[in-house]
């Protein structure tokens, strides 16, 4: 066999070096475009992230709005005319926000409602009327200062082994209730919606309240409750009336200093948020109201249920 000559063997040499080239062009332009994609991916749900950051943005001055509205409906009117609920609506910019408020005083307070209140919401919701006393009693007790080193209730604390005392002072949360000693998890839950710590009023708004709150008042039965509902939608200023004797001290149809706003945005790209947030509103003064509590949330889907 004739040996390759110099000039083929460095041909051959020159073939495999493109070659090799080639493929690790080739590798290259191939990670070159995954990075491509990669940085455009990026690219694209950073923008999305800010898009919805934005709208976030506006969301809370649409909010804020809202409240600076629902102060100045109760700037403008009267004490004795003043609308303890209401709702009421607009638009600005991209969205149109539904707003829907209520006096806090629609709610049984959690540091100032009597025992009878207390116990008759928990019977409401389904605790038996011995129990319901009894639970009431230790809400009472968890918000009553601490009565020397041998009170009673700090030492059912440290017989049950919980870790903690009772506060001895004001629920901060109306989810603090959650703390107290042995109440049973579901009435917690079932209760938190028509409780408070913001009304400040021994007695509940009877015109605002849910069904469920005006239940609770003593010497209430279904029928007079049935009676009390159907009144209220017709004749309010009158509904009280039909109320029991026992029951008309724990009642009012004034409203607190505290509202409670409901706000909801939509977005014409769909993009919703929802807002409750609480208010303490001031009759005199350069600032017309403060915020107590802000809870929002978004929602990804459109038409979702808040």
């Amino acid at each position: 066999m004739t040996p390759a000559s110099p000039t083929q063997n460095h041909n051959v040499q020159r073939s495999a070096t493109e070659g090799f080239i080639s493929i690790a062009a080739l590798w290259i332009l191939g990670a070159l475009c995954l990075l491509s994609s990669i940085y455009a991916v990026y690219v694209i749900n950073t923008a999305s992230a800010f898009a919805v950051y934005d709208d976030h943005l506006k969301a809370e001055g649409l909010i804020s709005a809202a409240l600076e509205l629902t102060a100045y409906q109760q700037q403008t009117e009267s004490a004795q005319s003043r609308p303890t609920h209401g709702v009421f609506g607009f638009r600005m910019g991209q969205a149109k926000v539904d707003v829907q408020f209520s006096s806090e005083a629609a709610r049984i307070d959690l540091n100032t409602a009597p025992k009878q209140l207390l116990s008759g919401l928990l019977a409401t919701l389904g605790a038996r009327p011995d129990n319901a006393d009894v639970y009431a009693d230790r809400i009472i007790g968890w918000r009553t200062p601490q009565q020397g080193d041998k009170d009673a209730e700090a030492s059912a604390y440290r017989m049950a082994h919980l870790g903690y005392q009772p506060r001895f002072g004001k629920f901060p949360h109306p989810n603090e209730l959650s703390l107290v000693r042995d109440l049973p998890t579901s009435l917690v839950e079932r209760a938190l919606p028509f409780l408070t710590v913001y009304s400040g009023r021994p007695q509940v708004n009877v015109i605002d309240a849910a069904p469920e709150v005006v239940a609770s008042l003593p010497g209430m039965t279904q029928e007079r409750l049935n009676a009390f509902l159907l009144q209220r939608k017709v004749s309010p200023e009158n509904a009280k009336q039909l109320l029991p004797a026992e029951a008309q001290q724990y009642a009012t149809l004034e409203a607190s200093q505290t509202f409670r706003v409901k706000v909801r945005v939509n977005f014409d790209n769909s993009h919703i948020e929802n807002a409750e947030v609480i208010i303490l509103f001031f009759e005199e003064g350069d600032k017309p109201f403060a915020v107590l509590s802000w809870r929002d949330d978004t929602e990804t889907i459109a038409g979702s249920t808040p």
